[in-house]
């Protein structure tokens, strides 16, 4: 795999998220309380077979990969889904946000969970929180849109969570949580970008109107590991 980005969840745990491995060689996780993402040097039997000798406690793990593969039998696959990695191309956004942007905390747990369950915007746990970086939108006290970062395989930083409340989507709210997220990862140098499911046609149409443009297709497995 050639490019950083070929491996995205591999890279970050050996770069930008080291401090969050759970590490190995050949194959690396996430600690189980912040993601369920884990990575493979190449992909390989080789590889596979470190995977498979994590704790299956560990389960389910998913991991991105650029090609479709062949799951070995040591593992159960409970899904496989299609997505779309894009880059930021844009330059340094301008506008200001005309709603209050919130750095969230520890104390917006609760709500940041609440609101990634409802709206599914991709795996968001207990300590998610720990990536960093996440901001959101309040209506009257409560979280009603939020974004923030994720794998960080060093330059490049991806946005993550999202989200918006169903009942106050339209309002623009995820195009101005996605400036403020690329005006951060710009400003330490770092390049934004983000995966999208394939068939998700409107987020990927908001994500091309801040700026991003398709790099990759890339498969997604959600793997259990066989006792």
């Amino acid at each position: 795999m050639a490019h950083i980005l070929d491996n995205p969840i591999y890279n970050a745990l050996k770069t930008g998220n080291k401090k969050l491995s759970a590490d190995g060689a050949r194959a690396v996780h996430f600690r189980r309380d912040v993601a369920p993402f884990a990575g493979m040097e190449n992909n390989s039997s080789a590889d596979f077979k470190a995977l498979s000798a994590f704790d299956p406690q560990v389960s389910p793990l998913v991991i991105f990969t650029p090609v479709k593969l062949d799951i070995p039998k040591k593992f159960e696959v409970i899904h496989e889904f299609e997505m779309q990695q894009m880059v930021y191309k844009g330059g340094m956004p301008i506008a200001t946000a005309p709603k209050p942007v919130t750095e969230l905390n520890e104390s917006h747990i609760p709500q940041m969970l609440e609101l990634t369950e409802l709206t599914k915007p991709g795996p968001f746990l207990e300590r998610t929180i720990e990536f960093g970086n996440y901001t959101g939108i309040f209506e009257d006290g409560k979280l009603v849109s939020m974004a923030g970062q994720r794998l960080q395989p060093t330059p490049y930083i991806e946005l993550s969570a999202v989200c918006t409340h169903p009942d106050y989507l339209g309002r623009g709210y995820a195009g101005m949580l996605l400036n403020e997220q690329v005006k951060k990862v710009l400003q330490v140098s770092g390049t934004p970008f983000l995966h999208v499911l394939a068939s998700n046609k409107a987020a990927i149409s908001v994500y091309e109107r801040v700026g991003f443009e398709t790099r990759s297709p890339m498969f997604g497995y959600v793997l259990n590991i066989r006792k």
